[in-house]
């Protein structure tokens, strides 16, 4: 690889002290290093989503939604990207679907890995029951009748608004799309302000609160 490459990916952003500590199991979530990534696994006996990491995020940065998603109801397998980047390891998910024994699987992620995870669900429609988009768009056809689910901030100023629309000709039967007031483009993950994006005026905490009843809400319709 050119060394262009490596002066690009060297800069990505970290997990913060909060995020580290929802690395840590508790009496509601185990949380485990797998071959792929970690496990947070909490109640679920059945149902397990599947998570991209955004572009040049430190992975465990989204610790604390997925820690507490876990907690109320839906197990969570955080991949580990090359370099931080899901484009690079698009078909990560065939190896997690192989190494659990879940029956109802959802794909997501955040900012380019929901458009990776996006790309997965187009092409394995059989195997996955939906996608989960947390600022983030399809970029191919989401088949029926998979859920879409697509959660955004209404002060993100990172994401492709024009992308955004486009992606809503792609969408599922079963989409539901949810605006966070006030939420913007970093706070689904736990790693300070991105460049480029909106001043959020709820906190990080509501931001995830709401981003986990949207997400349950739609699975349990």
């Amino acid at each position: 690889m050119p060394l262009i490459f490596f002066i690009y990916v060297s800069g990505y952003y970290h997990a913060d002290e909060t995020a580290q500590h929802f690395m840590l199991s508790d009496d509601s979530v185990s949380v485990t290093a797998t071959d792929y990534g970690w496990l947070f696994d909490g109640s679920s006996e059945d149902t397990a989503l599947i998570f991209y990491p955004g572009g040049k995020v430190e992975e465990t940065a989204y610790a604390p939604l997925l820690h507490t998603l876990a907690a109320e109801g839906m197990d969570v397998c955080l991949v580990r990207m090359p370099f931080h980047l899901a484009i690079l390891h698009g078909n990560a998910a065939d190896a997690v679907i192989s190494s659990h024994g879940y029956t109802n699987w959802y794909i997501g992620g955040h900012s380019l890995g929901g458009v990776m995870a996006a790309s997965y669900a187009s092409d394995h429609g059989d195997e996955l029951s939906g996608v989960i988009l947390l600022a983030a768009y399809p970029i191919k056809q989401i088949p029926d009748p998979m859920k879409e689910i697509q959660v955004i901030g209404s002060e993100d100023h990172v994401i492709n608004q024009d992308k955004v629309k486009e992606g809503k000709a792609y969408a599922s039967k079963y989409y539901t799309e949810h605006v966070i007031e006030g939420g913007n483009h970093a706070q689904f993950g736990s790693y300070g302000q991105q460049n480029g994006d909106g001043m959020a005026t709820i906190t990080p905490e509501e931001q995830i609160q709401e981003t986990i009843q949207v997400i349950l809400d739609a699975v349990r319709q």
